[in-house]
C-alpha cells in the first residue's frame, strides 16, 4: 500500500505544473497526495484555484499617542486573496471553500525598566502541548471569518462556479503607559517587542461527509520593535524600531501544502486562548487577563 501511495504522490507531483492537487486531511499519512478528480468525492471535474496573492501592507506601524494611559499602535494589514473554479457537484453534497489561519507562535513581551515585564501568551503554544491554535472569528470555526472569507456551494449543480475569496488581518492593540496593576499616568514603559506567526490555509470540505482538502498554504509573520522615552512628553514617546518594514508572505508550491493539524480548526481561538501575565521584578506573577472558557 505505501509503495502503492508513493506512486501516485509522484505521478501527481510530475503533473504539478499543468493542474494544482490538493493534499486530502483525512486518513492519509502526511506527505501523501490523492488525485482531485475522484467520482467519490461527487465531483465532476478538478478544483482550479488561479489569481493567488499575498502580501503584507509596505508601510511601517503607526504609533498613535493621544491617551495618558495607553499607547496604541496599529500595523500593516496582512492580506490574501484567490479565485476558484469550483466543478459541478453530481450529488446534494454541500462544500464550503475558505481561508482558515492558525497561530504557530507567538513572543509578545511589554518591559517596564526595573519594575518588571508583562506578556501576551498562548499556554498551549508556550508548553509545547499544540503547534497551531485557531485564529477563526471564533463564532465561525473552522473559517477566519465569514464574509469574503469562504463560499458555500450546494449540490446538485450542472456547471462551474467561480467566485473570489478574500481576507485580511493586522494588529491594534492598546499599551499601558504604567505597570498593569495599576491605573494612573505615570509612565514606565519602555519596551515592547511582539514576534508572531501565522499559517493560512486555503481548504474545501465538504459539509456532509467532513472531507478536507488543502487548495494552497501561505506562511507569514510580524515583527514589531517599540522603545518609549518616559521622559518625553505624550506625542513624542515612542519610537519604531527595526524591522520598520515587514517581511513579505511566503506562498508554498502547490506540492508544499502543508495538513492543516485539528486544532487549527476548533476552538479555542486565539484571543479566547491567550492570556496577559504580570512578572514584576519582586514577589510572584499575577493573571491580569485569563484565558476564556466555556
Amino acid at each position: 500500500m505505501s509503495i502503492m501511495l508513493s506512486k501516485l504522490a509522484r505521478s501527481v507531483t510530475n503533473s504539478l505544473g499543468r493542474v494544482n492537487a490538493p493534499r486530502l486531511l483525512q486518513n492519509l499519512p502526511m506527505g501523501c497526495i490523492l488525485p482531485k478528480r475522484q467520482k467519490n468525492l461527487g465531483l465532476e471535474g478538478d478544483i482550479k484555484v488561479y489569481d493567488l496573492h499575498a502580501r503584507i501592507d509596505p508601510q511601517p506601524t503607526t504609533l498613535i499617542e493621544n491617551s495618558p494611559t495607553v499607547l496604541k499602535y496599529q500595523t500593516p494589514h496582512f492580506r490574501a486573496s484567490a479565485k476558484i473554479r469550483f466543478p459541478p457537484i453530481s450529488g446534494s453534497d454541500t462544500w464550503q471553500v475558505g481561508w482558515v489561519q492558525g497561530c504557530s507562535n507567538m513572543d509578545f513581551t511589554i518591559n517596564y525598566g526595573s519594575l518588571g515585564i508583562s506578556s501576551w501568551e498562548i499556554p498551549a503554544l508556550k508548553n509545547g502541548q499544540q503547534r497551531f491554535v485557531s485564529d477563526s472569528d471564533g463564532k465561525h470555526y473552522p473559517w477566519y471569518g465569514c464574509t469574503t472569507e469562504v463560499a458555500t456551494i450546494s449540490g446538485p449543480t450542472s456547471c462551474y462556479s467561480t467566485f473570489h475569496l478574500r481576507m485580511n488581518d493586522n494588529f491594534h492593540p492598546s499599551i499601558t503607559w504604567d505597570i498593569p496593576v495599576r491605573n494612573s499616568h505615570q509612565v514606565r514603559l519602555t519596551h515592547l517587542e511582539r514576534d508572531q506567526s501565522f499559517t493560512v490555509w486555503l481548504i474545501a470540505i465538504n459539509k456532509t461527509t467532513g472531507q478536507k482538502f488543502v487548495l494552497r498554504t501561505i506562511k507569514w509573520r510580524m515583527q514589531i520593535n517599540i522603545v518609549v522615552d518616559g521622559s518625553q512628553p505624550l506625542g513624542r514617546r515612542a519610537r519604531l524600531m527595526e524591522p520598520v518594514i515587514q517581511d513579505q508572505p511566503q506562498i508554498l508550491e502547490p506540492w508544499q501544502n502543508e495538513v492543516a493539524p485539528p486544532e487549527a480548526l476548533r476552538a479555542p481561538n486565539a484571543n479566547n486562548a491567550q492570556t496577559l501575565i504580570w512578572r514584576p521584578a519582586t514577589g510572584g506573577e499575577v493573571v491580569i487577563v485569563p484565558p476564556v472558557t466555556h
